[in-house]
């Protein structure tokens, strides 16, 4: 079909009020189209043009060739080139725009690209006067802009990723991103870049590219690929365009765009086919898989993300290629000259082999496999996955092992350098492969090993370690490395049951089988049994015990296993001390260790010390108290070489706890008291407030001994007679005291018999007589007031029996002269 044409020349020069005029329009072309055509096609004329240019500086004077989308879905393909004024003088230059419309849905003739006709011999700079050609119907074959195309890429290498990256995107239809600006000191040029873009791009991207290859003023510019000159590019940086400057230095740095950079090295081969070909494989339009993929089977280098993604590619569509592009392809990848190899090409290459092992001879894959486990002993990477043991079976596996077997073996015995767990895992893993032995090395190793699996779990994140996944298919393809590694394990599981446990809540080893290892399955086993029985730390103990699948008196050690894990971060209780005690010998808990934890729970106990009713200060049974005492007098008694210290000290004073309560116990109490608390620093704030609470009872007793409460008295401690103090003043002492006449008559006697004790005595004795006794004695009926006389001289002296009615009717007449003044006082 006939395609409409546009004219357009600008106003003669020195001519103002109109910038030019539409001199043919052809068919179809409304004025409204008209209108949104005109500002495309003007022209401005570059900086430092001549008035008179010569006809040479004419003919190098930049021409504007656009493609442009309208509002109407309609399309224009235009060329605007200065002409000179061939009206008046002649002196001046006016430019003429010659344009073709492209109805919405019409192709170009000969279903070409519109920067084909950039070099069209029919484009004209005058107003025809009759029909011409149409410049978008170009002859056969390549058209002039494709001439040369190869050596324009070499020269434009540095920037050729760069800008094809960004024409790219800015083919997109769906992208609204900045405009991309090209700045070239010719206009060809420019075309030049459009022309590598219609080859590299797919078909429809390359349609939806619009542009124009000169402008002076690029912020304004309606097209996606603008060209500039170097006087412009900082209009175009200032207007936030996207601007590659082809016509200065050489730019620093490098694009990430795996896809342009692979493009731009098939185009710096010179061998643009290959874009071509790479479209026919499957894969998004600008995947980087097929493009690498195609200029590795061609013999054209690619950096590692080129490979690692031709790999990858390859990988996820193994059936892909023919026999001869796959051998192509892997001989490219497993090149020994290689020396830039990078984890992630690593890690494709291995997704690569995975992929075609057993799909293609091994002959095909063998290099593949090589260097896998060459890089997997020489360059450390951990994540590998590794070929399967057959891979090795041939001459090309012999060979590999005598090259990397020794270089495995001194690895494997080094037991001074810092190893990883993933490091160890692959080392071992590759042995196998490659049919190295290394049972001599084993014992050392799995020592080794198992420590360092708590420590880097211990320090990873939530979920499994990055190394769990390699491990366990270490232990599922080598039996003893599992019989050695899970014995180890067992072995240094009693020592940090706790780490072990949360290990293998994180990595679940295979330990199914024969093996006894009584402490892993406890550590297995506590989880569950948290779980199911809640707080009740007894009936968790029974339980993880049990899993252990030996008795406590044939593995002493499952007692410290089974403590540490019970009662990891606290001390058992009395109670449970009590369970622990009797669950084994005490030479099962010696040799266990855990006699410590015992001795922790007797010290730690939270019972307060007991008052003469055998209820606490603070109200707390005495229960608790006793419970502990007995278990320190059962402790010292099972263990005496091994407590010792404060330890020791505190159990001490626990058992004489037990005897000032409960028996006779060897005379000095408050000296031992005394003493023992000092030996037993820092002793706990409840074990002190026991020891005194059940010494002053004792004290506050009617049978106690006077030389005991001489030695209390005399002994000046106030810590020990502000305990006296405060058990005199609690309830049960002042009720024992109102209905029991012999007592009160004991306590007078005791609180005035030392007036001349030191400093601590003598204000207590006197403060207890006014705030105790004398509240009590009040209450008391004069027959019972006759009989505290009557003891207290039975028990002293006539004059201490004179003395307390001296005392009492003092404290008598007291009363009653402080009743008489307050009645004085209110008449």
């Amino acid at each position: 079909m006939s395609l409409a044409q546009v004219h357009y020349t600008s106003a003669a020069p020195g001519v103002e009020g109109t910038a030019g005029r539409f001199t043919a329009v052809g068919p179809g072309v409304s004025g409204a189209l008209l209108a949104e055509i005109e500002p495309l096609v003007r022209y401005e004329l570059p900086g430092g043009v001549p008035e008179r240019p010569s006809d040479g500086e004419l003919r190098s004077l930049p021409q504007a060739f656009g493609y442009f989308a309208l509002s109407d879905g309609s399309r224009l393909v235009a060329r605007s080139a200065p002409v000179r004024d061939t009206g008046g003088t002649g002196a001046g230059v006016r430019f003429h725009a010659h344009a073709v419309h492209l109805p919405p849905g019409v192709p170009l003739p000969g279903d070409r690209l519109p920067v084909e006709a950039w070099r069209s011999p029919h484009w004209v700079a005058a107003t025809p006067g009759g029909a011409i050609p149409d410049p978008l119907t170009l002859p056969p074959g390549p058209t002039a802009v494709s001439e040369g195309l190869d050596d324009f890429a070499v020269s434009r290498g540095p920037w050729l990723a760069a800008v094809l990256a960004d024409l790219r995107r800015a083919s997109d239809a769906e992208a609204a991103g900045r405009p991309v600006a090209l700045v070239e000191r010719q206009c060809a040029d420019v075309a030049r870049w459009l022309g590598l873009a219609s080859v590299t791009l797919p078909r429809e991207s390359a349609e939806r590219l619009t542009f124009t290859t000169y402008t002076r003023r690029p912020g304004s510019s309606a097209s996606r690929v603008v060209g500039v000159g170097p006087e412009d590019a900082g209009a175009a940086r200032a207007a936030g365009l996207r601007v590659h400057e082809c016509a200065g230095p050489a730019p620093a740095g490098s694009t990430e765009d795996v896809w342009a950079t692979t493009a731009a090295r098939i185009w710096r081969s010179r061998s643009p086919e290959l874009f071509r070909e790479a479209r026919e494989l499957p894969g998004e339009p600008f995947a980087a898989g097929p493009l690498a993929v195609t200029a590795l089977c061609a013999g054209i280098a690619l950096g590692p993300d080129g490979r690692a993604a031709a790999a990858g590619w390859a990988a996820d569509r193994p059936y892909a290629l023919d026999a001869q592009r796959t051998g192509q392809l892997v001989e490219a990848i497993a090149s020994p000259g290689i020396d830039d190899r990078t984890a992630p090409e690593f890690d494709a290459a291995g997704r690569l082999f995975g992929a075609l092992e057993g799909r293609c001879p091994a002959s095909v894959t063998a290099p593949l496999a090589a260097m896998l486990v060459t890089e997997a002993v020489r360059g450390g990477n951990g994540s590998l996955e590794l070929p399967r043991r057959d891979a090795f079976a041939g001459p090309e596996g012999a060979e590999v092992a005598e090259r990397l077997g020794p270089e495995i073996l001194t690895e494997l015995a080094d037991t001074v350098g810092s190893r990883s767990v993933a490091r160890t895992v692959q080392l071992l893993r590759v042995a196998r492969l490659l049919g190295v032995d290394a049972a001599e090395s084993l014992p050392g190793v799995v020592d080794r090993l198992a420590p360092a699996l708590l420590a880097e779990a211990s320090a990873a994140h939530e979920g499994p370690p990055g190394f769990a996944p390699a491990l366990l298919e270490l232990l599922d393809e080598q039996f003893e490395v599992r019989t050695a590694l899970l014995g180890a394990l067992d072995r240094i599981a009693p020592a940090d049951p706790g780490a072990v446990a949360r290990f293998l809540e994180r990595v679940a080893l295979p330990f199914t089988g024969t093996q006894a290892l009584p402490h892993l399955r406890m550590c297995a086993e506590v989880p569950e049994a948290m779980a199911t029985l809640g707080g009740d730390r007894a009936a968790v103990w029974h339980r993880v015990l049990r899993a252990a699948g030996l008795s406590p008196f044939a593995e002493p050690l499952v007692l410290r296993t089974g403590v540490g894990l019970v009662w990891e971060d606290r001390a058992p209780t009395v109670e449970e001390a009590r369970l622990l005690l009797d669950a084994a010998t005490s030479d099962s808990h010696r040799v266990a260790g855990t006699w410590a934890r015992l001795v922790d729970a007797a010290l730690s106990t939270s019972a307060a010390g007991t008052s003469a009713t055998g209820t606490s200060a603070t109200g707390t049974s005495a229960v608790g108290t006793d419970e502990a005492a007995r278990l320190a007098h059962d402790l010292l008694r099972g263990f005496p070489g091994e407590i010792g210290g404060r330890e020791r000290a505190g159990l001490l004073l626990l058992d004489l706890v037990r005897e000032l309560r409960t028996g006779a116990p060897e005379p000095g109490w408050a000296e031992r008291v005394r003493t023992l608390c000092t030996q037993a620093e820092p002793v706990e704030p409840a074990l002190r407030e026991r020891a005194h609470a059940a010494l002053v009872e004792r004290l506050l007793a009617p049978d106690r001994p006077g030389a005991e409460l001489y030695d209390f008295v005399h002994g000046a401690d106030a810590e020990l007679i502000a305990a006296y103090d405060r058990t005199a003043r609690t309830e049960a002492v002042r009720t024992r005291l109102r209905t029991q006449p012999a007592y009160a008559a004991d306590c007078f006697t005791v609180w005035t018999a030392h007036p001349h004790a030191g400093r601590a005595w003598p204000p207590v004795a006197a403060a207890l007589l006014d705030d105790v006794l004398h509240p009590a004695v009040r209450g008391m009926s004069a027959e019972d007031v006759a009989e505290v006389e009557a003891t207290v001289g039975r028990t002293g002296s006539s004059g201490r029996a004179d003395a307390f009615r001296a005392w009492n009717r003092s404290s008598t007449l007291g009363r009653l002269g402080r009743r008489i003044a307050g009645r004085v006082r209110r008449g």
